[in-house]
């Protein structure tokens, strides 16, 4: 399960075993791909992630948006589209901001390595049998 954000990258939700010591936990975490223009990212490193060829990554829903922003649907969309270029051609001239994602966690550029930061409460929330694994993986 995922959400899209075009031009940017893909959060999603990974399922993944760990054996530790006899035991087998299933653990879910939070991922974030980056999908960026090649031209933005010139010289930055930043982790692969790969999703699973059955994960169902929908488009950000710009209709819920609206509605909880009570702005119209169009400036949600422009809004989000000139954010992530903005964002994109700081990252791009070498002016490394961090990108803040509420309840989520912080998309940081630190020593050229672009990096998805999440959030405690979000790690933890996700996972509650096994926070610890998700926590160390993530």
């Amino acid at each position: 399960q995922g959400v899209l954000l075009t031009g940017l990258g893909t959060f999603a939700v990974l399922q993944e075993q760990f054996h530790v010591e006899e035991e087998v936990y299933v653990v879910r975490r939070p991922v974030f791909q980056v999908d960026m223009d090649e031209s933005y990212l010139q010289e930055l490193s930043y982790p692969t992630v790969v999703l699973p060829g059955d994960a169902r990554i929908k488009p950000l829903n710009y209709k819920w948006l609206s509605r909880a922003t009570s702005l119209p649907r169009r400036v949600v969309e422009d809004c989000v589209r000139e954010t992530i270029l903005l964002y994109s051609s700081h990252l791009k001239n070498r002016q490394h901001l961090s990108f803040v994602f509420k309840d989520i966690g912080v998309l940081t550029c630190k020593d050229d390595v672009l990096c998805m930061r999440f959030y405690l409460d979000c790690v933890t929330g996700l996972e509650s049998k096994a926070s610890h694994i998700a926590l160390l993986r993530t």
